[in-house]
């Protein structure tokens, strides 16, 4: 093969580049939903959504409703009448497999599966094979955007700015306020005039004005970063409703040019209509949105936001923020308002999660070729967990891909990585854990890197945006037997304890306010030397299940300060550790408290259940999701 046709990383990213902006279905795409309209509509065909008569209150009632039918696996929730709002909300839109089915159906899976084919047949080009795939190229125009004369957000606007209208929620009562919670936020870079559209919470803080809550490594965040050096306000406009693909086109962890709105009518098979905004150099609107709220951030200028309990099942913290003040609210005249609910996993963000890591899991091959498969856990909150099978055709290349991984988009977030080279079912956590445990070498197959970057929105470190990770590599043959059975008198500190799976035991000690050294102590006691990780855990309950598990341990751990061992060597500048290791995921005294509902909206919820629910009463379920061990 001529060396100019290799398929070395670089052509590969450029050709998954060219995909993710330029690519479509194909000359039998089907169009999916225009609007929130049309997928409501398809709801009631499937009767896979339920309308809601009895009054209810944004503040914190909404909330617990939801929170209770999404742990039954309920349906789609539509409250008609809202407390101190014309306009209805509609939330547990994505809340099932079926109805993430319903919003995307199969057309975009099977492109991705038949882009990465592509690629295998199409470097080196040739062109017999390049007309077979003609449909590819041809449908492309098709895709974008499309400006459109009428539009139904225009159809009514605010008199005066009153963000008060809008039926925002309350999650939980220890929250700041009111938040949006499925909010696209639009922008457009000062210097490069790229478009990025992302998913940031909102709180209101008045009529007029909202914080706006960029993350690090977030393109809106970027965009305000280069407006300010300019000294200059930057122009956002809010989104609420419009196509369900844009709800997953925010989310996505696409490369920092490339335009979400291209991939919403990838997944929307059509492209997305937008208008002109009445006021001269204002953003273009999307025209089937529900509203949308125009108005700009103003350079070095914060204010706090926050406490808010999110996806981690905790409270993220008040901290300074940039400032929204809007100018502009246009809506449908029969507006709906579309809310989600997080807080424990799993919540209706856990099932977009794993659909957008099913849709982009094909593609991690062509970027990163030393891996085989990826995975992130959400129960974790994704960023704190993730697994990869990758591939050792030489020593230590398995490294090489970790490296890889932890270097690509939102990827570098990833706390703590697990590498296997032997291919796995990565979902199944439990299996895939025994199957590392068995063949790691501790003293040189766990690294622990300090001084990193964290997620924001992961207090485990105590600093803001400021931890560490770890890599746990398990390759080739098994090395040892596991054990699986607890024997002999559990040393001083130790309430309980439970094997998790082969190799892994949890063990109930006593708090960390009162003995700190308790973890380090363990390590080197001799009592649990025939296990490879032994998990110190405030309630042992949480080795019951995979998803208790995954939840309790990685939300709450620092690689750094909570990972101990027996011994631990340096060699050649080399970190050598050996068994047992000891990980540290009882709550320490500077973590947010765990989101629990109020106890009276427990009681009023019970008591109005038949209010909500005549023709159902026993369909789901009256206790509280979130009372969990």
């Amino acid at each position: 093969m001529p060396a100019k046709y290799a398929k070395d990383t670089k052509t590969v990213k450029l050709v998954f580049d060219l995909f993710v902006s330029f690519a479509c279905f194909g000359g039998k795409s089907a169009f999916m939903h225009k609007n929130l309209r049309t997928f409501i509509d398809s709801l009631k065909k499937e009767n896979e959504i339920v309308e809601i008569a009895a009054e209810v209150d944004p503040y914190l009632e909404i909330a617990e409703i939801h929170r209770r039918v999404i742990e039954s696996q309920g349906k789609a929730l539509l409250f008609r009448n809202v407390n101190g709002s014309p306009f209805p909300v509609v939330t547990n839109l994505f809340g099932t497999n079926k109805r993430i089915d319903l919003a995307f159906g199969g057309r975009p899976l099977e492109f991705v599966r038949r882009a990465v084919e592509m690629v295998d047949i199409l470097i080196p080009p040739k062109p017999r094979k390049l007309w077979e795939y003609r449909d590819m190229a041809m449908t492309a125009l098709k895709l974008g955007t499309k400006k459109v004369g009428r539009a139904p957000v225009l159809e009514s606007r605010q008199k005066e700015v009153d963000l008060e209208k809008l039926p925002l929620l309350q999650l939980w009562h220890e929250d700041g306020g009111h938040f949006i919670t499925l909010p696209l936020v639009y922008t457009e870079s000062p210097v490069s005039g790229k478009s990025n559209l992302g998913m940031y919470r909102i709180q209101r803080y008045d009529k007029t004005s909202t914080g706006m809550h960029w993350q690090i490594g977030k393109g809106g965040g970027f965009h305000y970063f280069e407006a300010e050096q300019q000294n200059k306000p930057l122009p956002v406009t809010i989104f609420l409703g419009g196509p369900p693909a844009l709800i997953l086109s925010a989310i996505a962890p696409l490369p920092e040019d490339v335009p979400e709105l291209m991939l919403a009518s990838l997944l929307a098979g059509s492209k997305i209509s937008t208008v002109d905004n009445p006021v001269d150099g204002r953003h273009r609107l999307i025209a089937e949105a529900e509203f949308a709220i125009c108005g700009n951030v103003a350079p070095h200028v914060r204010r706090p936001e926050g406490p808010f309990g999110d996806h981690y099942g905790y409270y993220s913290l008040t901290h300074d923020y940039p400032v929204f003040q809007a100018d502009a609210v246009y809506h449908r005249k029969d507006a709906i308002y579309s809310a989600t609910v997080v807080g424990k996993p799993r919540q209706e963000d856990f099932f977009i999660g794993d659909y957008l890591q099913e849709l982009l899991s094909p593609l991690f091959p062509l970027v990163m070729p030393a891996v085989r498969d990826l995975w992130s856990y959400g129960e974790t909150g994704f960023h704190s967990l993730a697994a990869a099978v990758v591939r050792e055709r030489y020593g230590r290349e398995a490294l090489s891909a970790a490296f890889r991984i932890l270097g690509e988009g939102q990827l570098t977030l990833t706390k703590f990585l697990l590498l296997t080279d032997t291919p796995q079912d990565l979902r199944d956590f439990k299996t895939l854990f025994e199957h590392i445990l068995a063949r790691v070498e501790w003293q040189r197959d766990l690294f622990i890197f300090s001084q990193t970057a964290f997620d924001t929105l992961d207090y485990a470190s105590g600093k803001v945006n400021h931890g560490s990770k770890a890599i746990i590599m398990g390759l080739g043959d098994a090395k040892r037997d596991l054990a699986r059975e607890v024997s002999g008198e559990l040393p001083t500190g130790i309430k309980k304890a439970l094997p998790f799976c082969g190799g892994c035991l949890v063990v109930e000690g006593t708090s960390y306010e009162e003995d700190e050294q308790l973890a380090d102590r363990l390590a080197k006691s001799g009592k649990f030397d025939d296990w490879q990780v032994v998990i110190l855990h405030d309630d042992v309950a949480f080795s019951e299940s995979a998803e208790k598990f995954l939840w309790a341990t990685w939300t709450r751990i620092n690689p750094s300060t909570d990972i101990y061992a027996k011994e631990v060597t340096l060699k050649n500048n080399h970190i050598g550790y050996e068994a047992p290791i000891i990980i540290d995921a009882r709550m320490k005294p500077w973590y947010p408290k765990e989101v629990e509902a109020r106890e009276d909206i427990v009681k009023l919820v019970d008591q109005r259940w038949a209010e909500y629910f005549p023709n159902g009463r026993g369909k789901y379920p009256r206790i509280h999701a979130d009372k969990r061990g």
